[in-house]
């Protein structure tokens, strides 16, 4: 099965993701730790308004 990660807006398959977290209830799947991070400083941002591509991340 498949989601979409939520800042980046690309396919993660559920059953292999290492990074997800759960808001309000529901669970987000991420295919990174830096989309992970990025979501849990301002959910509410990329729920409301999509996907916004790859985060910059230094590292």
């Amino acid at each position: 099965m498949k989601a979409v990660d939520p800042v980046c807006g690309m396919s993660v398959d559920i059953e292999k993701a290492k990074y997800k977290t759960v808001y309000k209830g529901r669970v987000y799947y991420f295919c990174s730790r830096w989309c992970l991070e990025e979501f849990e400083k301002n959910p509410e941002f990329y729920l409301t308004s999509g996907p916004r591509g790859m985060p910059s991340h230094s590292g």
